[in-house]
Parts: structure tokens; sequence; C-alpha cells
């Protein structure tokens, strides 16, 4: 997931497209009663669960959402060849069958990936779904007014770089092949063990070629999955779903569906959105959040309120705020100045500054803090909780600055305690003790991000973060230090500028792995191996704390989404 915000749509995670959101299981006991809070704790059918967003469920489109495991709101609606398990804490970080029968058959080398549907699938109206609609829905997601997607399948399918989409090349990919109406065929143009979770994105759902009418098809996407669109207002402002009568539980393991309408609403202020769920008062009572946090103020009220400790989920999305510098900008072009800044770093105060040890875990490792990302504890600057100034001097004169040094450290305006003041004003502080005078470079979130993404502009320090398109390694340090992944005219994620031949090569090799257990070791060694180049500083990985209404039941909560799942809510 390409650097996308807490509430953002690129994301987090679960954000409402995307999702975004370690440590700990994701939902315990300590933080939310599995089964929901008050009377009978069994989920039934029936009744309107109502999503309060932040920010609206824009260009519902399965070619343009940019989602991780599916997203939430859209999985209700888009179902795809294989899908996240809809289990609490790690188990939920597998990928499982959704549209396919496994998650998918892949030659000797991986670069042929053989997927059969499922019988008995059908469109909301009735009709059956093939491999042919599968196929097609993957090739209009490469019409450039369809763009928005994840950008994998045009680097990961064979001669498919130059495709256009079917409007304008009736010939379609070469790459997919169709051999009967229950078997889909996929060639790479290089290994990719980790095809399975790719087939989680939206681009992978089901398009039936004769209702699709081009950028209009966001307003009624053909659903394939237990509700349908009724209602799209203000481009995702207003969504309404209802059942669809021709979805089959026996054909879909992992989507409860027990609410009979889903009710989402969003453009909403983040503070009107937990006094809402704080309240649940009327249809409130019945309402969930997917992209909005308590903040710490809010969680000091909750701390004081035994019923709305109750309500809280936490969850663990992977997902990394860091400090990143450019090499080729001076100092930073000398290691020890590098190495020097990451000793300085005081994590304790910078996770106070993101909302304290509720809201964030300290990080010195650039992978998230969970097994499925292949983590392996280690810190190659080990400075303790609260920073090492003296190490960070001696350095410094080892590289020339016996007296100190100014640098400018760039960071956004934006209010979200990543990249924002409140970070930025923690780590000066922080630098200070050690002789470093840090200049504040606040930029408008459109300008920093144009800025720090452009080779041509990328600043020499900046604050920046990461999230995963899945829980794996490969989506978190391939993009940001893959040489072959620099962008010199494009937004650029690989902001050291690492162009290093081993890097690229174990980058190569893991992707040659379809045992992931044996690939998220290997995920763990490199980005050791990375981490003592001092190209970043890992800061600190958030956790999400969100409300839910007093009604909700059946609270999940996985490692791949770090939020509750709507898919498993009851709310009668």
């Amino acid at each position: 997931m390409r650097q996308p915000s807490v509430t953002a749509r690129r994301v987090a995670a679960a954000s409402v497209s995307l999702v975004v959101a370690a440590g700990a299981a994701a939902c315990g006991p300590k933080d939310n009663d599995a089964k929901g809070s008050g009377g009978d704790s069994t989920p039934h059918k029936g009744g309107t669960l109502t999503v309060l967003n932040s920010q609206p469920q824009t260009d519902f489109d399965p070619a343009r959402l940019y989602t991780s495991g599916g997203g939430n709101v859209p999985s209700l609606v888009f179902r795809t060849l294989t899908t996240r398990n809809r289990e609490n804490g790690a188990a939920g970080a597998k990928v499982v069958p959704d549209l396919a029968t496994d998650t998918g058959r892949p030659s000797k080398n991986a670069t042929v990936w053989t997927y059969t549907l499922k019988k008995g699938l059908k469109f909301e109206d009735g009709t059956p779904i093939t491999s042919a609609d599968i196929k097609y829905g993957i090739e209009r997601s490469f019409a450039p007014e369809l763009s928005g997607g994840a950008p994998y399948l045009r680097d990961w399918l064979a001669d498919a770089a130059d495709y256009q989409g079917p409007y304008k090349d009736k010939k379609g990919l070469s790459a997919i092949e169709t051999p009967d109406a229950r078997t889909i065929v996929f060639h790479l143009n290089k290994p990719e063990g980790e095809f399975p979770f790719l087939a989680t994105q939206t681009q992978f759902a089901p398009v039936p070629k004769g209702k699709d009418n081009g950028t209009k098809y966001e307003e009624h996407p053909v659903s394939s999955g237990p509700y349908k669109v009724v209602k799209n207002e203000n481009d995702g402002e207003h969504v309404l779903l209802t059942r669809n009568a021709n979805w089959s539980a026996a054909t879909d393991d992992e989507r409860k569906a027990y609410p009979d309408t889903i009710d989402v609403r969003s453009g909403l202020d983040s503070s009107v959105i937990n006094q809402r769920l704080s309240a649940s008062q009327g249809a409130d009572a019945a309402a969930v959040t997917t992209d909005t946090n308590l903040g710490p103020a809010e969680l000091a009220k909750v701390g004081g309120d035994k019923e709305l400790a109750t309500r809280v989920g936490t969850g663990h999305f992977g997902y990394t705020n860091y400090i990143a510098f450019n090499p080729t900008v001076k100092p930073f072009d000398n290691p020890k100045v590098r190495e020097a800044i990451a000793y300085a770093i005081d994590r304790s105060s910078v996770v106070n500054a993101a909302g304290g040890s509720a809201l964030a875990e300290p990080a010195t490792t650039f992978l998230p803090d969970q097994k499925s990302f292949g983590h392996t504890p280690y810190d190659p600057f080990p400075a303790g909780a609260s920073g090492n100034p003296a190490k960070a001097r001696e350095l410094l004169a080892q590289a020339g600055y016996k007296s100190g040094l100014t640098v400018t450290l760039t960071h956004s305006n934006a209010k979200d305690f990543e990249t924002s003041p409140e970070i930025a004003t923690a780590v000066q502080d922080a630098l200070k003790k050690a002789g470093i005078t840090v200049r504040l470079q606040g930029l408008e979130d459109n300008d920093y991000r144009d800025k720090v993404h452009s080779v041509k502009t990328e600043p020499g320090f900046f604050l920046a973060h990461w999230g995963a398109d899945w829980p794996s390694g490969g989506p978190f340090l391939a993009p940001v230090f893959d040489g072959r992944q620099i962008v010199k005219d494009g937004a650029n994620f690989n902001t050291g500028l690492l162009n290093d031949k081993s890097v690229n090569d174990e980058i190569d090799a893991i992707n040659k792995l379809t045992d992931l257990d044996a690939a998220a070791k290997r995920w763990g060694a490199l980005d050791r191996k990375i981490g003592e180049k001092a190209l970043v500083v890992p800061l600190f990985h958030p956790v999400y704390k969100r409300l839910y209404g007093k009604d909700v039941k059946n609270i999940v909560i996985s490692d791949w989404t770090g939020v509750l799942d709507i898919s498993q809510v009851a709310v009668k």
C-alpha cells in the first residue's frame, strides 16, 4: 500500500477503500468482547448496520479501488479469487480461497498460476460467474480512465506493460487464459510466490462485459458478494447496500452477512463520529467506523468509563512511520551522520507525540512487528527508549562535525500524528541534545507528497510512512529498497535511492518461494541487512483504537487490516 494515511484510503488500511491500521493479537478479551456487549450475545441475521466514516468511499469500481485484502466495504460487494482470512489476530493474516477452490496452483518456478472457480457462483442478476468475467475485470483495470488500483498486474503479467485495456485493445491480455468457464491461468514474467495475496485485490473481481459502462460502472457495479449497491451519492459520501439474493453462503466461507442493510455515511468530522459512537443513540447504537481512530483525549474518557471500554476494538496493521534520508544530499551522504541521528532519536517522546503508548509502539525495525511480515527483532543502533546523544555526538565528530551541524527536516502539516508537526518537533528536540540543530519545513499535505516522492525534489531528511498491501515482507521492502523500482520521472518510493545488487537479488530469490513461512524468515533477515545501512530510522508502528455501537456484535479484528471487519458484524 503506497503510503496511506491512517484515515485515508489509500489505507490505511483501513481506510474505507483500503484498509488500512506488531505485537499482541489484534483483538482479545482485554480489549473487547468478541461476541459484542449487552443482552443476547449470539449474532443474528437482520437489521441495519450504519458505518460512520470521515473519508467517502470514492471510485466504487473494482478496477479503480486500491485495497488491502479486498477492503472493508468493497469486499461486501466484490468477491475475488482469494481473500483474507476473517479471523482475529495473527490467524487473520493468512490468504484463503474466495471465488476459487484454493489459493492457486503454481508451476514449479511460480511463473504460472492456475485457479478453478467454485460451482454455483452467481452475479446479483442470477447469471453465472465465469472465468471470462474475472479476466475481463482484470483487463478493464488497465484502461487509463479506470486507473487507481494496485500497480502489480502491469508489472507481473507477461507482456502486459503496454496494454491499454479492452476499450482500446479488443484482443485482451494474452497472459490470462480461460480454457473453460471455471478455469483461469495467469502467466507471469517473473516468479511471484505471493500471487495469492495479489489475487485478493478488487481488480480480480468478476465484471460482466455486457454490464460494463465504463466510468459510470461505479454507480451500480454488479455484485458478486452478499450485498448489492442500491444507492451511491456524491461519489461515495452515502452508499447504501442491501442483500444480494443470488449470493450463496454455501460458496462463501468468509463473509457472515448478518445485517440486512449496510448504510455507509461519510464526510463526517472524526470527533463527531466518536461522539456519536460513544453516545450510541438510535441508529448509532448499531454503528461502526472503518477509518476513524480514538484520539488521546477520547481514550482518556474511555479509560474512565467501563461500559465504553468494552466497546473499543484494538488492532495492528502492517504500517511503519520512519525518518527517511536521501544520501545524495549532504550531509546525509555520510553514513555516520545518518547513524548519529538514529542514535539520537528519543522514541519515547516520538510515541508520546503520536498519541501515547496506547496508539503507537516504538519501532527499531522497518518491518512491522508481526510474524507474517517476517519480523526479526533487531536494533542496529541501540540507543534505548530515550536515545543516546553521547553516542550521536561521537559519530558526528568522526564524520567531521565535532561542533555539531544544522539540518532541515521536511514534514507534512496534516494533523495525522504520523508525518505531522508533533512528530517533527519530537525529532527536533531529541537531536538538539546531540548537537544537531533541526530547522522544520512544514508543507501542505499535497505539496509534501509531491516533494518527497520525486527524485528531482526529494529532500535529504524527511518524515515518511509505509503501509502494507498485504501482510508480507515483499510489499514492504521491495517498493522502498529495490533499486529497480526507483522511478525517475514519476512517484518514487525508494526514498534512499538504494540500488544494491545483493539486495535486488535476494528480493528476486525470495519472490520465487511459494512457502510463505520460509519467505517470511528471509524477509526478516533482509530487513536487518538493509537496516544496518541507516537509510531510514524506524520510529513507531501505529495501534488502532476504534469505538463501535452498543448493539454491535461479533467483533473480528485481524492483523491483516487492524480494524473491525464489517463482513462479520451482527446488529441483532
